[in-house]
């Protein structure tokens, strides 16, 4: 049988053990969590599926609208631009924006091309040199 003191001493380290054991585990799911947010996508690239799995508040519908504004619109300049394709504001591009890339930019999908569509992007203007009198 043992004493008190013994069975508090094995209370107390099996304590420390648990909540060393629940501080790692809790180490863990932050950095596992912040490895699955880390995810980022091409939104000039990526399928519908890709789409849907990593942007948050994006279902099938709105992947497969993103998919079919770039093929007709041609490839997005900036994630901003992720806002024109119906039924995805600026707070969705906003909860997003670690998660969107748009790598580099293509030219135009040849049925934009066909359409005669323009960029969606505007070339930035040129700078106008400031006369100083």
């Amino acid at each position: 049988m043992r004493s008190g003191k013994e069975a508090h001493n094995l209370t107390e380290m099996a304590m420390k053990a648990l909540s060393t054991l629940l501080s790692s585990l809790v180490l863990f799911l932050a950095l596992a969590g912040s490895a699955f947010a880390s995810e980022t996508v091409n939104i000039n690239t990526a399928d519908a599926a890709t789409l849907e799995r990593v942007l948050v508040n994006i279902g099938p519908a709105k992947a497969q609208a993103i998919v079919d504004y770039r093929k007709a619109n041609g490839a997005f300049r900036s994630p901003e631009q992720l806002a024109m394709v119906k039924g995805i504001g600026l707070k969705t591009v906003e909860k997003n924006r670690d998660r969107i890339s748009v790598g580099s930019v293509r030219p135009l999908a040849p049925a934009a091309q066909q359409a005669g569509l323009k960029p969606v992007a505007k070339p930035a203007a040129k700078p106008v040199p400031v006369v100083r009198r």
